[in-house]
């Protein structure tokens, strides 16, 4: 195991990490903007370094600052954490060129992966399910553009090659539209993501979004973690997630997992991974692949009892997974909600002052949150603060323990997003289960809530 790690990241996700390292015995190092200097993650690591102004770009994006801070502290290791330079293979490239280990997939892993259609071509390899579409990119001759999108039927969705967060997609229903939308979508990849490639799918109408996290180590070990259904979502971004996905029958359950785990064998896999799929009408449908561990990662810890984030130092300090795909069990239920620092209905960000914070308790109920009365909350990054999470034996029992726990949780001198959270709690087609991705953005426009 490593004696030192660094942690390239802020907010929740960089305490959850300094605490698996506390409990594996390992040294830490938080990097920080000048924003976030007395943040909680940065008082309880063993040592810290400022890396740049608060905007992202001059710090947490700073890649030579990073590796310096990584050099004079004598790390061993970076761990990335989500978002920022967690799904950039040149920063994974350069973290093992100058020395040290990227705690996530070999760099060629995660290029192959962040690209949307050698994803799906590896996929398809794989024997993974995909959504029906083009092969490859879209071709620049408009007439064949025109028959590949009569070839797979409308309504289809435009994609970009490099996209994420729900950012470079267009829907498209009709033909008179394709050319304009094609063209519009190259121009915002180019722009957004340095890659102008887009590709031509099927869109599914009324889809859930599904997804399996996996595991697997450098010694051809993989197991699947089990389905977290994500489809709550309002502009792409997802705010509940919950595990297993409800409605699913045990057979779908093994059948995607053990597809997945056998993927990661076929491309050599090493890490925490998530495999994203669209669900519709009984079939699963992949979309993507995160080379990292997920904001929703804790509702698979409560149902499988394992440390996602102390399995991603294991595996990269070169270490067996101390267990088969036949040694997990799935045990109960759980609900994540992701507690934001922005308007409830309207998603406008509200960063100020928190001039009271409490957070619930109670059996099942856990809190992941860097934040504490009378933290600034600033306006530079995303806006989460914290995500609450509660356990059951069953499904009822953990959306009861999250009705309570919301009713319970305290925040003031800011607008959060909580009224929506207690709201959803009640909504019969949610309790029910399986709604799709469209629901909340139906629900709230059908109640006049939204521009």
């Amino acid at each position: 195991m490593f004696e030192k790690i660094l942690i390239a990241n802020r907010g929740e996700i960089a305490l959850r990490i300094l605490r698996a390292c506390r409990e594996l015995g390992v040294k830490t190092v938080a990097v920080h903007s000048e924003a976030d200097a007395d943040a909680k993650y940065v008082r309880l690591a063993d040592e810290s370094v400022c890396i740049g102004p608060p905007p992202s770009a001059h710090s947490y994006l700073n890649v030579p600052a990073i590796i310096s801070a990584a050099e004079v502290t004598d790390a061993e290791a970076i761990h990335p954490g989500y978002g920022f330079l967690s799904e950039n293979a040149d920063f994974a490239e350069r973290v093992e060129k100058s020395g040290f280990v990227f705690i996530g997939p070999r760099p060629d892993t995660i290029r192959m992966m962040g690209d949307k259609v050698s994803a799906k071509i590896a996929m398809q390899k794989a024997g993974v399910p995909v959504v029906p579409g083009v092969e490859g990119s879209l071709p620049d001759d408009p007439q064949e553009i025109i028959r590949i999108a009569r070839s797979i039927g409308y309504p289809v969705i435009i994609k970009a090659a490099g996209g994420g967060g729900g950012r470079g997609m267009r829907v498209v229903y009709t033909e008179a539209a394709l050319l304009n939308a094609v063209s519009t979508t190259r121009g915002e990849a180019g722009a957004a993501f340095g890659n102008p490639t887009v590709y031509m799918e099927k869109y599914l109408e009324n889809p859930r979004h599904i997804e399996v996290q996996v595991l697997a180590d450098e010694h051809r070990n993989a197991v699947s973690l089990g389905t977290r259904d994500c489809s709550m979502q309002r502009r792409h971004q997802k705010i509940i997630e919950e595990a297993p996905a409800p409605g699913l029958t045990p057979r779908e359950m093994t059948r995607i997992g053990d597809r997945c785990a056998e993927a990661c064998r076929k491309i050599g896999y090493r890490g925490a991974g998530t495999f994203e799929f669209l669900y519709e009408k009984g079939e699963f449908f992949f979309i993507e692949m995160n080379t990292r561990v997920q904001v929703e990662h804790p509702v698979t810890e409560m149902i499988t009892g394992i440390d996602i984030v102390q399995m991603q130092l294991r595996i990269a300090a070169g270490e067996k997974m101390p267990f088969r795909q036949r040694d997990i069990e799935f045990r109960g239920h759980s609900i994540e909600c992701r507690i934001n620092a922005e308007h409830p209905f309207k998603f406008t960000p509200s960063p100020g002052r928190i001039t009271s914070w409490h957070v619930p308790g109670g059996p099942g109920i856990r809190v992941d949150s860097h934040v504490f009365a009378n933290y600034l909350v600033p306006p530079y990054y995303d806006s989460l603060i914290g995500k609450l999470i509660a356990y059951g034996d069953t499904r009822e029992q953990a959306f009861a323990r999250m009705r309570i726990a919301l009713s319970e949780m305290v925040v003031e001198g800011i607008l959060t997003n909580l009224p929506l959270h207690q709201e959803l709690m009640a909504d019969r087609e949610f309790i029910r289960g399986g709604t799709n991705i469209h629901y909340l953005e139906q629900k709230l426009a059908q109640a006049g809530r939204v521009d």
